[in-house]
């Protein structure tokens, strides 16, 4: 065996072990994203709007949505946050959450003069890397969906 083979191969332990230990810290800090997203949508959007706080109905009697518009958008919230922590659904939830803020988005600018209307903005992309990064859990939902059908 010459040199160059011996030093790779020596070597190809050492790499699969970072590369494992690089994996981890990916899916841990992942994970983080998901719940912290999971607890922005649950806590700090669905709610107030699922309790009627006077600055959501305020907001949706603006758009013309009323009480009606305001409970189905805190829904859809709260439905989203907790799909983004079931790992069948995580990607899934991403994506709807996303196609939710750029209707957010086009609301703000169309309604509101782009006020506020960076932060749905900001929050695709972290959905966008959820979305991509958990993209293997669209295999596992479809083969349960198929399975069930």
């Amino acid at each position: 065996m010459s040199e160059t083979t011996a030093s790779i191969t020596s070597t190809l332990p050492a790499a699969s072990a970072s590369a494992t230990v690089r994996g981890r810290r990916t899916r841990i800090a992942l994970r983080g994203l998901q719940v912290l997203l999971a607890l922005f949508y649950g806590v700090a959007s669905a709610l107030p709007k699922l309790i009627a706080h006077p600055s959501a109905a305020e907001a949706f009697d603006k758009i013309g949505w009323g009480g009606a518009g305001m409970y189905t958008i805190g829904a859809l919230e709260l439905a989203g946050a907790i799909a983004l922590l079931v790992p069948v659904l995580q990607s899934v939830a991403a994506v709807a959450l996303s196609a939710l803020m750029v209707g957010a988005f086009v609301v703000q600018v169309a309604v509101f003069d782009g006020q506020n209307a960076a932060t749905p903005l900001i929050l695709l992309v972290p959905l966008g890397c959820v979305a991509w990064a958990r993209r293997g859990s669209n295999g596992e939902l479809l083969r349960l969906v198929r399975r069930a059908v």
